[in-house]
């Protein structure tokens, strides 16, 4: 992007900072201008190596591999460190990238990816993945011709995503289907954006009001957002009431019967 952007409802939480400072790093600038707005300038960012404690720290520094290509044709990128519960692999990561033309190599915990251009192309996403699709789509609005995303996630905030680009001048089309088209762009410029309320810190109080058979109003976010998680914690007998940017949560029963899921084959078998 080249331009100012204002991105307001930003939380200033440790990610957040690691993020602007790593962006500051590669050229850009990055600032907190309020309680909850960021101002970020890449016009003249121009470097494509990042790496470090920062990066390493945190699981969203992998999108940084498909922003830095899509603009720079290049990108050397620490592998993310984060939330480590369970396998997170980036091969559908590096799949999207391969497909649009860039070759990756991983050396000594550095994912290497460079490009003499881009052309779109369609990935199939082997498993639905909500990183693996925005990193496509960050690489992919700058990229020539159209590029398909067969099997894409569709949470909230892939939706979220394609709209600030979209308000930069992207062109994608499809976010929140499994199936989203991207037109690639000559260039993206600044603009003004606010991010959607966070629905799993939201649905986190939702599940701590139940569990304490309390009765909490969740406000500030989007109830449709929520309806899956509303949804099973109706069939537990908790009760919900949905309002135009709240969701109230409280049991009135004495006894809350809890949702039973059997045990996997596999899980017998490791008992």
């Amino acid at each position: 992007v080249k331009g100012r952007c204002l991105i307001e409802n930003v939380p200033k939480v440790s990610d957040i900072l690691d993020l602007i400072d790593i962006i500051n790093g590669l050229g850009g600038k990055a600032e907190f201008v309020g309680e909850d707005t960021v101002v970020v300038d890449c016009t003249d960012l121009n470097k494509f190596v990042a790496s470090g404690e920062s990066v390493r720290r945190m699981r969203a520094s992998s999108y940084l591999m498909g922003a830095l290509l899509g603009r720079l044709k290049r990108a050397s990128v620490d592998l993310p460190g984060g939330c480590n519960f369970g396998v997170r692999p980036i091969d559908q990561h590096i799949k999207g990238f391969e497909a649009l033309g860039a070759s990756v190599d991983i050396e000594y915990g550095v994912v290497n990816i460079t490009a003499d251009s881009l052309a779109g192309d369609t990935v199939y996403m082997d498993v639905v993945s909500v990183g693996a699709t925005i990193n496509v789509m960050l690489a992919a609005v700058l990229a020539e011709g159209t590029t398909v995303i067969d099997s894409a996630a569709k949470e909230p905030h892939v939706v979220d995503v394609a709209n600030f680009l979209n308000s930069m001048g992207a062109n994608i089309r499809g976010a929140g289907t499994d199936m989203i088209k991207i037109r690639g762009v000559e260039a993206l410029h600044g603009g003004s954006f606010s991010v959607i309320p966070d629905q799993i810190e939201a649905g986190t109080y939702m599940i701590a009001a139940a569990a304490t058979q309390g009765d909490v109003t969740v406000t500030n976010i989007i109830p449709p957002h929520m309806d899956s998680l509303s949804a099973k914690l109706e069939e537990m007998g908790v009760g919900i009431q949905e309002f135009d940017e709240a969701i109230r949560v409280y049991v009135d029963k004495p006894n809350l019967c809890l949702l039973y899921t059997s045990p996997s084959p596999r899980d017998m078998r490791r008992s």
